[in-house]
């Protein structure tokens, strides 16, 4: 699955749990995505709740940004490092908590050590009924 399909089909996902909460406050919504609601109510949100597996080693984390609003992606390449590796992925943030993932042809960026977009101090801040409208920039087209 590239990044691409990844990105629309949590969209989608996302916009069905919002329809459900559509009269819900912008702090009731915030709650019902806490990660022991969401792998109750939810569990074909995430692939890692059938196994109630975090993403992030956090306790309260948040799923309502489950993608972050400063990762981007390039499903074609940023750019070829001089090594000949694909660069695909980066934060936007440069994050000092992300990492790089490198293979043999290929660089993506790695978040699991930041939970910069599972705090619900973050999301209250960026909260936007429409998950698209958060994400705007993620995509690098």
């Amino acid at each position: 699955m590239t990044y691409e399909e990844w990105f629309l089909k949590q969209g989608e996902l996302h916009a069905n749990v919002m329809k459900k909460l559509e009269g819900n406050t912008k702090q009731e919504i915030i709650e019902y995505f806490r990660f022991e609601n969401m792998v109750k109510n939810e569990p074909d949100f995430c692939p890692l709740y059938k196994d109630n597996k975090k993403c992030h080693d956090m306790e309260d984390l948040n799923c309502y940004l489950c993608a972050c609003p400063h990762f981007r992606f390039d499903d074609n390449g940023f750019k070829k490092n001089p090594d000949g590796k694909v660069l695909y992925s980066v934060c936007s943030i440069n994050s000092k908590k992300g990492s790089e993932y490198v293979g043999d042809n290929y660089i993506h960026q790695n978040c699991s050590d930041c939970i910069v977009p599972h705090k619900r101090k973050y999301i209250e801040k960026n909260f936007h009924r429409n998950w698209f409208e958060i994400m705007k920039d993620v995509r690098s087209k």
